[in-house]
């Protein structure tokens, strides 16, 4: 499945919520389905930055894709880590390589989350694109 329909089915579960509180809730639900990420990956080289709370992003190249692994400290972030980990996990690296920075917009998520936290994501698309080009 392409970059472009995980992004537009993860906006289709976030839209059958009516009002930011269940968007809220629902992005704290999926934060818990997030696989704990060791500790001898939580170190300064995996941070992502650009985000208030600490985030961990790691990668590995398997047949010509790429697969994410990540966490945070943050309750709300995991959710965030999950939905990213979900669009961009499993990708050809020619598709990471050109993937729009523009998630934020294409979900709505700036209706539900603080600009501080809007900007975490785009460091995680940034940390994801370096991957795919360091490859």
């Amino acid at each position: 499945m392409s970059i472009e329909n995980r992004v537009k089915n993860i906006k289709e579960d976030l839209d059958f919520f009516d009002d930011e509180l269940q968007k809220y809730e629902y992005i704290i639900d999926l934060g818990k389905k997030l696989d704990e990420l060791d500790d001898e990956y939580k170190i300064p080289s995996n941070i992502v930055h650009g985000c208030t709370s600490q985030v961990w992003l790691i990668c590995e190249e398997k047949d010509d894709k790429l697969y994410f692994k990540g966490s945070s400290d943050a309750i709300i972030v995991k959710g965030l880590v999950y939905m990213i980990l979900q669009i961009f996990s499993n990708s050809r690296i020619n598709e990471l390589k050109e993937v729009d920075m523009d998630i934020v917009h294409d979900l709505n998520l700036s209706e539900v989350i603080t600009p501080n936290r809007q900007s975490g994501i785009i460091g995680m698309i940034k940390k994801i694109k370096e991957y795919a080009i360091k490859v």
